[in-house]
């Protein structure tokens, strides 16, 4: 089992923009409360809804900082997952990952990893974008659908991580970000489970990591 050493998961560097909190003021407020609570070190007291608070707007302000995690994380690799390093998005030869958007990719297609992590974020970022699902204005009601956008969100998240673990965790030691990921991937597994918002079965690729966290 891989060993787990951890620290604080904030960095400035991406290879894209950062997306600003998804619901004005109160988003804005959240943030605040997120960054507050994750210095403080106690990751399981950061990941609780705080009192009074609204769950979606709690699930929106999460989702966006998730994203921004793993795209500084991911952008510390490009250079190592290529096509030609990883010509199919996995997580070990267990695990498989094929994309489709249900829109312009309908049926799944077997993709390289850089490619995967393309077309994954740019859909991310779209949802984010969209007004109708992840609203911008004070007041504004979520969607019904929206606990299963974000759900797809941090399903699809969960499988960068994977890939990262399975295939570039010998470079992330080398690099010395090992503390740097699995302090991420904590706040995001202790997150995904306060909340049910991944199933079981699709966290077995990273299934020791995950009971290491959830034990501790």
């Amino acid at each position: 089992m891989l060993n787990l050493i951890f620290h604080d998961c904030r960095s400035q560097k991406t290879f894209r923009a950062k997306k600003g909190s998804p619901s004005g003021s109160k988003g804005s407020q959240l943030k605040k409360h997120i960054d507050a609570t994750l210095g403080s070190g106690n990751l399981r007291e950061a990941v609780k809804l705080p009192p009074g608070e609204d769950l979606n707007e709690w699930l929106a302000v999460n989702t966006v900082d998730f994203f921004n995690q793993v795209n500084v994380l991911y952008a510390t690799l490009t250079e190592f997952c290529t096509s030609a390093t990883c010509p199919i998005m996995s997580a070990g030869p267990m695990y498989e990952y094929r994309w489709a958007d249900g829109v312009t990719i309908k049926k799944p297609i077997v993709v390289s990893a850089p490619k995967y992590v393309e077309y994954l974020m740019d859909w991310i970022e779209a949802q984010l974008d969209d007004e109708s699902i992840f609203p911008q204005k004070l007041g504004v009601p979520f969607p019904p659908q929206f606990q299963d956008v974000v759900k797809t969100i941090l399903k699809r998240l969960f499988r960068v991580y994977a890939h990262i673990y399975h295939s570039h965790f010998q470079k992330i030691v080398n690099l010395e970000e090992e503390p740097h990921l699995n302090t991420c991937f904590k706040h995001f597994v202790l997150f995904t489970t306060e909340f049910g918002l991944i199933d079981k079965v699709e966290l077995a690729a990273l299934q020791d990591i995950v009971d290491s966290i959830l034990q501790s």
